[in-house]
């Protein structure tokens, strides 16, 4: 007989006053706990376990009539014991809620695009007041920022906004962080645990590029992560909240070719550490790539368009001479040397995120390339090219999520003119340039469309090259062109080219990518669609001008399709959270 078939049997046989002495029992013990153990959640486990639990020991037989006794006395001790009931019901609700909140943050994760956010430093005179520095954030729709420390009324001022924020760990905080796992503790407790959920902190950064700046506290980085990781976890914030180091260009001293770039060798120790608690943590290597030093410190070696995402000409294309990759940008080559400098270490899936790069407006008399037009070019070039979705040739499925150095200019810091030139805001809010965070007006800004076509002349030859390299290595959507599809016809080398170039072009030009393809290609103003074949970048184009379809980068699914999968899994959650709590309370 099933134990529910039971039940019925036991009321009549119920020893009343045994269990009116046991529900006195079981009373005393929860006031006692309510008084002295509420503050810690192991408590509840063990009283809660102990007072349902205890005849477990006490009598081992396996009687109907045992078995029945215990379920009645589980019974009415949860209901009616109001105190038990409670934090019975506070436990199971923090666990849900848990859950929960780790599905809403696997379900964004996995439906969000790129992004391209910024950094704000607060080393200025005029700093506006913190509300009006999210006024200009939410003015220019930047929904991501990374903050150096942890300043309140920044964190104040971003609650409820839905922001993503990163809050940063001070060099100067990072020993004792390193040393006492109480301070991390306290350090969570204060400048992340006291302002979530309303303030949406997705990260905590340690640190700014230690190993090169502040070298005498690198022995205790990796333990201050891992105390604050702790912390996190001990604060039921690690699932949302990750800890990571932003680390600059300069820990690797040959970056090109970026496949044989490596880490330098005196780091070895530390940084093997470090991608093996980013790996244990599912957390992000952060970056800080500025092309700007890349070219003023490279004596000409590699020409400026380079350096600000504008093509190149045939003759100055950058090829990785192992890899044969082509690199349209100093950016794509910074990230990807720091891809394979991981890959050295044998470790793999841990992804980029570049914490800042940027352009100076001004510079000194020796700094002729710090311009507001050079910044405006690269700026606007980067979220272009960010928010094309796609990552650096090796590899060209994981975005590269940026934050643009910095918000505002920075008068106050040492250091060189360009050193306090790098913002992007007035402090009125106003941009010192011409500047846009939303794609379509980034890709849609141009009246006029511009298209990539195979020459009438081409070899041959040439063209099935281009084709081959445009489909397979450049990512282009080449579906159009294959049997039976839209684009088939005609079926020839120069029509499937000017298909598969122009797709190229349309997704990569913003971010340096060139209509040239060994001298077969060239740019036209004539829209070469034709019948029910549509080239992106064409006004009927189901893709629109210059947009960027998932399917074209190479994801299997449409993303509006896995949202609603996703939002499907989430209204299930919470119908079942909804009979879960019925079930508990009533």
């Amino acid at each position: 007989m099933a134990v529910a078939d039971k039940l019925p049997l036991c009321r009549s046989s119920m020893n009343y006053e045994a269990y009116a002495q046991r529900m006195r029992e079981d009373n005393k013990r929860m006031s006692d706990f309510i008084d002295f153990g509420c503050s810690s959640p192991s408590n509840l486990n063990a009283e809660v376990n102990e007072s349902i639990h205890s005849r477990d020991s006490e009598d081992e037989t396996s009687s109907d009539e045992a078995i029945c006794a215990n379920l009645e006395e589980d019974d009415d001790i949860i209901h009616g014991n109001p105190r038990m009931r409670f934090m019975i019901t506070m436990k199971l609700t923090k666990w849900l809620l848990s859950v929960l909140l780790l599905t809403v943050a696997t379900a964004v994760a996995n439906t969000s695009g790129a992004f391209v956010g910024v950094n704000i430093g607060t080393d200025v005179s005029d700093l506006p007041s913190a509300s009006n520095v999210v006024a200009i954030l939410k003015a220019h729709q930047i929904t991501h920022v990374r903050l150096y420390d942890a300043n309140m009324h920044i964190l104040r001022a971003l609650s409820n906004t839905g922001i993503e924020v990163i809050v940063g760990v001070t060099d100067e905080e990072i020993l004792k962080i390193g040393e006492f796992p109480s301070a991390a503790a306290a350090w969570v407790n204060k400048n992340v645990a006291a302002y979530m959920p309303s303030t949406n902190i997705t990260a905590i950064a340690v640190g700014s590029e230690v190993l090169t700046s502040v070298p005498n506290v690198a022995h205790v980085l990796v333990p201050a992560m891992n105390y604050l990781h702790k912390a996190l976890v001990a604060a039921n914030l690690h699932f949302g909240v990750k800890v990571s180091t932003p680390q600059s260009m300069n820990i690797i001293p040959r970056p090109f070719p970026p496949s044989t770039a490596t880490f330098n060798s005196s780091w070895n120790s530390t940084i093997y550490q470090l991608l093996q608690f980013l790996k244990n943590t599912n957390s992000s290597y952060m970056l800080n790539a500025h092309p700007y030093y890349g070219y003023t410190s490279g004596d000409g070696i590699f020409p400026i368009e380079y350096a600000l995402f504008q093509s190149l000409p045939s003759v100055k294309q950058i090829v990785d001479p192992n890899t044969l990759f082509h690199y349209n940008s100093m950016f794509d080559a910074m990230v990807d040397a720091t891809y394979y400098s991981i890959e050295a270490f044998n470790f793999n899936n841990i992804p980029i995120v570049v914490t800042g790069t940027g352009w100076p407006s001004s510079g000194g008399a020796n700094e002729p390339d710090a311009t507001v037009k050079n910044a405006e070019t690269y700026n606007n070039n980067l979220i272009r090219r960010v928010l094309n979705d796609s990552g650096p040739p090796s590899q060209p499925k994981l975005a590269i999520n940026s934050y643009i150095y910095e918000m505002f200019n920075e008068d106050k810091r040492n250091g060189h003119v360009t050193e306090k030139n790098w913002g992007i805001f007035h402090t009125n809010g106003s941009t010192i340039y011409p500047l846009s965070f939303s794609a379509s007006n980034q890709i849609n800004g141009n009246s006029s469309a511009l298209f990539c076509v195979a020459k009438d002349d081409a070899d041959t030859e040439k063209l099935q090259a281009g084709l081959n390299w445009a489909c397979g290595q450049g990512q282009a959507n080449c579906a159009a062109i294959q049997a039976g599809r839209p684009c088939y016809f005609p079926n020839n080398v120069k029509s499937h080219a000017s298909y598969a170039y122009n797709d190229y072009y349309q997704k990569m030009h913003n971010a340096g990518g060139t209509c040239d393809f060994d001298g077969t290609a060239m740019t036209t103003t004539e829209d070469p669609s034709h019948g029910s074949c549509k080239y992106a970048g064409s006004p009927n184009s189901s893709t629109g001008s210059g947009s960027l379809p998932s399917m074209a980068l190479g994801h299997g699914d449409p993303a509006g399709a896995s949202l609603k999968l996703q939002v499907s899994s989430l209204q299930h959650m919470l119908s079942s959270a909804s009979v879960f709590f019925a079930l508990v309370l009533f």
